[in-house]
């Protein structure tokens, strides 16, 4: 039986990163809703309550009844969760003054507890909450302070039962994962044995058993997510899935003849289809982000509607949608802040039921799973490039003039970014493209004076973007050399008709989105 911890999530925008830790520990996962745990599931070793946007003492605070789970299982509070504990039990909490953000050291911890083995000493935490822990429960006990946060981490006496007021999940807790590998495996007797094989697995065994005999209609954008989730249900159903690549008009230079191509060689069933007038025309006009998402996230479903019209017993859509994508538009506080064609633009009734079996795992982690499954490299290292397309990195309405401009200046960002190459400490090479997160060119809806050929120009802007992360939840701008940097800008200019002026943006995330749109 698979062994799994459930996080019960209270709203926190890094409960995801708990379970991010817990798979790098090789320990399988499941995330909850807070009040939705599975009291009758047998291979729950052990329960981590999450952190919240809100304060134990707010109206609208999430609030769950742990009688069932006390006593059963370890449980472990990180922030809220441990707050609320503390004040669920007796204990006290109230507002902390000013806010306790950023890094923080433990002054003082119980060396010998179970929850701290092998900390060092003044350990560096992260602490991030608004409200504090003035008095624990009486049976409860300080195990940690820090110098401005007394009950930094409390245990209840003789019972397998924890708070810590500061992230473990967080990088910039330096031994978070330590403390977090304790209570997975020396606490909860975790045998860490989930990996990306036990994943495809696992899986497999799941889609089998969802779908049935049902056949599937799943839509491939050509990137890692979709082409992961592709190779994972032709697995599980084989010939059942009918896979189906549309070309809307705003995808990168060539790409729609080039994915076809590609995915020749991984025996699916791929139907290409050309629905960019379509697009085009829904598009006509449309200037609000938020508006072009929902029509593109539309459209997707209704080429998807008519092409399973036309093959027999289709009863589900799979999609390539992974944790960055839900979690930027499905929030359990009801937050969006932005929609993902794979999530938010989907219509409230669809004639397809839903099936996304990569919807917790991390780009990296869909990428080692890719690589499990034997994927070619080429298609497992390609960067994240949007459901919406250019329709994302076009300011202001999308025409197909526009679309042709952006085309040819991204095309020679990219391709520049794959021909660079940097020496490595052990002599070998490494493309700048390799390097980097994700990046692309966005048109911006600026036109500035520029001089060419003696004569004025008066033409449009491009910003490139480019990033570096490990998971998308946060990202900082690549450092890319100024000589790389002045080609692409030359090769822009002089190539491109219609733009004159080639910016960079140096925006993180937060507080900037990767995409512009």
């Amino acid at each position: 039986m698979q062994q799994k911890i459930i996080i019960l999530d209270f709203g926190s925008q890094t409960t995801q990163l708990i379970g991010r830790r817990l798979r790098e520990l090789d320990t399988f996962c499941e995330i909850l809703p807070y009040d939705k745990f599975p009291h009758d599931d047998p291979s729950v070793i052990g329960v981590i309550l999450s952190g919240s946007p809100y304060s134990v003492y707010d109206p609208e605070a999430f609030k769950v009844d742990l009688s069932r789970i006390r006593g059963k299982y370890p449980i472990l509070g990180i922030c809220y969760g441990a707050q609320y504990m503390s004040q669920l039990y007796g204990g006290r909490v109230e507002p902390a003054g000013t806010r306790e953000y950023g890094r923080a050291n433990l002054r003082s911890f119980e060396h010998d507890n179970p929850l701290f083995k092998g900390f060092d000493e003044n350990s560096q935490v992260w602490m991030s909450h608004g409200d504090t822990i003035t008095a624990i429960p009486e049976g409860f006990r300080c195990i940690a302070s820090t110098d401005k946060v007394q009950y930094a981490a409390y245990q209840a006496a003789d019972e397998p039962l924890w708070g810590v007021q500061f992230h473990p999940e967080a990088y910039h807790s330096a031994q978070g994962t330590l403390l977090l590998r304790n209570f997975a495996v020396d606490i909860c007797g975790s045998r860490q044995d989930w990996s990306p094989a036990s994943f495809v697995e696992t899986t497999v065994a799941e889609l089998k058993a969802e779908l049935g005999d049902d056949r599937v209609i799943l839509g491939l954008s050509g990137g890692v997510d979709s082409s992961v989730a592709a190779v994972l249900l032709n697995k599980a159903i084989g010939d059942r899935l009918t896979c189906i690549f549309v070309n809307h008009g705003l995808l990168r230079k060539n790409e729609f003849r080039d994915v076809m191509k590609d995915y020749e060689c991984l025996g699916l069933n791929v139907i290409g289809v050309d629905a960019s007038e379509k697009f085009f025309s829904e598009l006509k006009g449309v200037s609000d982000p938020e508006k072009k998402r929902k029509i593109i996230g539309k459209g997707f479903i209704d080429v998807f509607d008519a092409e399973a019209m036309k093959i027999k017993d289709a009863r589900w859509l799979a999609q390539g949608t992974i944790y960055p994508d839900r979690i930027e538009s499905l929030n359990i506080t009801g937050k969006v802040i932005k929609s993902h064609h794979n999530v938010g633009g989907l219509p409230e009734k669809m004639n397809l039921k839903l099936c996304e079996p990569l919807k917790w795992l991390f780009k990296d982690e869909v990428r080692r799973v890719g690589r499990q499954m034997g994927m070619p490299e080429h298609l497992i290292g390609r960067h994240p490039f949007p459901g919406p397309g250019l329709a994302v990195r076009i300011l202001g309405d999308i025409t197909p003039e526009k679309v042709a401009v952006l085309q040819e200046a991204d095309d020679i960002f990219i391709r520049g970014l794959r021909e660079w190459t940097t020496e490595n400490p052990d002599g070998t090479q490494t493309s700048l493209y390799d390097q980097v997160w994700q990046a692309g060119v966005i048109l911006l809806p600026v036109q500035s004076v520029g001089v060419m050929g003696d004569e004025r120009t008066y033409e449009q802007a491009v910003a490139l973007r480019a990033v570096t992360s490990t998971d998308a939840m946060s990202a900082d701008w690549a450092h890319l050399p100024y000589g790389f940097m002045a080609k692409v800008s030359n090769d822009i200019i002089n190539h491109v008709k219609g733009v004159n002026r080639v910016c960079y943006d140096i925006s993180s995330k937060p507080p900037a989105t990767i995409e512009w749109e």
